[in-house]
């Protein structure tokens, strides 16, 4: 049997049905094998980064079934973009990339270059991968694959890499005489910590002493599969709860223990949550600096701090942060939770928490995110543009983000539904991934509606993937905030650097398509939209409308992401200067001293 047909057949007993893939010399033998095989299905995309990309968010659907392909080279190091994307999401994804035969490969010579396009992909790929391996034994193939893919799936996730030179790919080669691979026996994580136990119980005892308490999730809560056993702790706890933007899809907006999203980008009220909590659990979230502002001794002052997660690194990089973190536990969510759930004997009490309760309800009243004359603009309002969007979707459709304003507007208003899913490569935050890991999404979850929403900057990145969605007819609605500009980056050039737009704006030097007439030229139904009255009725048309459709909708430069923490104040200071003093008296616990000085400088 040729190799290529064994690892074929391997990925297919595995549960893999789709592998996003772009020919080349090195690749066409693993191409051949997938297309072959009943029950493969090869999605060309248009480009080696799109296909990476494509991959990370099929796995996201998938539980780490998303593999893409490439050829040796130029094939191959297009791809890097997405698998660090993956890798700083700890996503499972697998690459496979195709490699000079094994006699011109150079081996240690100091040649650069032996064979055409030969290239030390491996040796690239090592910072960014659980596991990378070039194989070169036809008899390990099969257990390399399972190697990697128990790698990429088991302690923290992460993608990994098998290089496959190509005269290995296509030679002949009996199964029989493959060598086995046989999974590690070691014990789970919460078996190994004798501690555990002693931890969960001192975690309940600062929760019921707490007043202030608060839970707050993140992407390790989808990444760990513990959605369900999240959800009935959640309702059985009864505190608040505050999430990551890679979490706000866990709770729908309108369920009573739903604060919102924190941090540098998150909503006031979401802040003043944390900032003012005398006691937060933390399950699936790093507590990275976009979480916790600068500096990071400023984040939660006043809570203790029990934070979970599968990788200690995180929670011991705070000592180097000069942030205290109570307790940090090494454990499996899913351990975790059943057994913090199980050990919680009877639901929290509700009467030491009601004014906390309603203090943050006070606060989600006096900050809302959009505020009444947003709707009155005669032009669209970004903020009023994603509550309509909220309104008109579906509690099914899978909602993809590119980055910037796009997606700050959307984590800072959209009100999610019971049921929907949203997507976004959060870490890495690269621009183009969006329209690509709308298409994984797409193949991933086939039936559901699919909303992409973009920026004009990221659209720009991967726009040659419009023509994938249309050769596949994807119902993908691809919804551009054109304000025809990088706004996200010019509102740190205004912070910073006097407002001058080099590089972020048409007179700075960008230069942009007419996005409709592309649209159209690739065979979508489009809409362009300038107003808000127009929103409702156009907007709904379009999703609603069966297949794909691309709605341009028009805002002004002008729009800005509203709050944003400026680097190196608190995310308490998410509060404009003139509402600060009305903030400060409404504060639990004493505020942090601010000087004059700070009183008297301008933004947010």
């Amino acid at each position: 049997m040729k190799v290529s047909d064994i690892i074929a057949r391997a990925l297919k007993e595995q549960g893999f049905s789709h592998v996003f893939a772009i020919s080349g010399g090195a690749s066409l033998h693993l191409i051949h094998s997938f297309a072959e095989t009943p029950g493969m299905k090869v999605i060309c995309p248009q480009h080696e980064q799109a296909g990476a990309m494509a991959a990370d968010a099929y796995s996201r659907l998938t539980n780490g079934r998303g593999c893409a392909v490439a050829t040796s080279g130029p094939g191959a190091t297009n791809l890097i973009t997405g698998i660090a994307g993956a890798y700083y999401d700890s996503v499972p994804v697998l690459f496979l990339t195709g490699n000079v035969a094994r006699f011109r490969d150079k081996g240690s010579s100091k040649v650069r270059q032996m064979g055409f396009q030969e290239t030390e992909f491996v040796e690239m790929c090592r910072s960014i991968t659980n596991y990378a391996v070039k194989v070169t034994n036809p008899a390990e193939v099969k257990a390399e694959l399972l190697k990697a893919l128990w790698l990429s799936r088991h302690g923290r996730p992460g993608p990994v890499l098998v290089d496959l030179p190509d005269d290995l790919q296509r030679m002949d080669f009996d199964p029989d005489r493959l060598k086995p691979w046989h999974p590690p026996k070691r014990p789970t994580i919460s078996r190994a910590s004798s501690g555990l136990s002693r931890d969960i119980s001192l975690a309940q005892k600062w929760l019921h002493q707490s007043k202030r308490p608060c839970l707050v999730l993140g992407w390790g809560v989808h990444l760990a599969g513990a959605e369900a056993k999240i959800l009935r702790l959640v309702d059985k706890l009864g505190v608040p709860v505050v999430m990551t933007w890679a979490a706000l899809d866990l709770l729908p907006y309108r369920h009573p223990l739903a604060v919102g999203g924190f941090g540098t980008h998150g909503t006031r009220y979401a802040n003043f949550t944390i900032q003012n909590a005398d006691f937060l659990l933390v399950l699936g979230s790093r507590l990275d600096t976009k979480a916790t502002g600068s500096p990071p001794d400023s984040f939660a002052r006043g809570a203790k701090i029990v934070m979970v997660d599968i990788d200690g690194s995180e929670i011991n990089k705070f000592k180097k942060l000069g942030k205290k973190i109570d307790l940090g536990i090494k454990a499996d969510l899913q351990e975790f939770v059943e057994l913090f759930a199980k050990k919680t004997r009877q639901p929290w009490k509700e009467a030491p928490t009601m004014p906390w309760k309603k203090q943050i309800a006070l606060w989600k009243k006096s900050y809302p995110q959009m505020r009444p004359e947003q709707k009155q603009e005669k032009a669209v309002n970004p903020y009023y543009f994603v509550k309509i969007l909220s309104k008109i979707l579906s509690p099914g459709d899978i909602i993809i983000s590119e980055t910037g304003c796009a997606l700050a507007w959307l984590m800072q208003a959209f009100e999610f539904k019971k049921g929907q899913r949203f997507l976004h490569a959060f870490n890495f935050t690269a621009m183009g991934w969006g329209l690509p890991g709308a298409i994984g999404a797409a193949f991933a979850n086939p039936g559901r509606r699919i909303i992409c929403v973009a920026g004009d900057g990221s659209l720009q990145m991967n726009l040659q993937e419009l023509v994938t969605v249309t050769r596949h007819k994807l119902p993908i609605k691809i919804i551009l905030i054109n304000n025809h500009g990088h706004s996200m980056v010019q509102q740190t050039q205004e912070m910073w650097l006097g407002g001058k737009y080099y590089a972020t704006s048409l007179e700075g030097g960008l230069a942009f398509p007419n996005f409709v007439r592309v649209a159209q030229a690739y065979g979508y139904p489009v809409a362009r939209i300038t107003r808000n009255k127009d929103l409702q009725k156009n907007l709904s048309k379009m999703i609603h409308r069966q297949g794909y459709s691309f709605v341009d909708v028009e805002i002004s430069r002008k729009h800005r992401v509203t709050p944003q923490v400026q680097y190196g104040r608190p995310n308490e200071d998410s509060s404009p200067l003139l509402a600060r003093s009305e903030f400060l008296k409404n504060m639990f616990i004493p505020p942090l001293h601010i000087s004059a000085s700070e009183e008297s400088e301008k933004g947010d």
